[in-house]
């Protein structure tokens, strides 16, 4: 069983991600996570809380990314986890995490 997909907003411009970032949970974590991303000018999401990720995890966070730069707003990344790290690399994304 997967772990279920949670974000919430921890304080002002930044959310935590706690759980699977899968295919399981991809819809919903897109959904959310633009409801939530809003109209911040800036904002920063905590990745350290996801136990579970994969290619779909990846293209919410590309995906999430294009939603705020379509609003002029400025999106980061932190503790990005390694699963996503590794798609991205082998994908030629990593630059659009603000991962090297």
């Amino acid at each position: 069983m997967s772990a279920a997909f949670q974000i919430e907003q921890t304080g002002p411009g930044r959310l935590e991600v706690r759980g699977a970032l899968s295919f399981a949970t991809a819809a919903e974590a897109l959904r959310e996570g633009i409801k939530l991303i809003g109209t911040a000018p800036e904002c920063t999401v905590g990745l350290g809380g996801v136990a579970e990720a994969d290619s779909a995890g990846l293209a919410v966070l590309i995906e999430w990314l294009a939603s705020a730069r379509v609003r002029g707003a400025q999106l980061r990344y932190e503790a990005i986890p390694g699963q996503i790290l590794a798609v991205a690399r082998i994908s030629e994304v990593q630059r659009l995490l603000g991962a090297e």
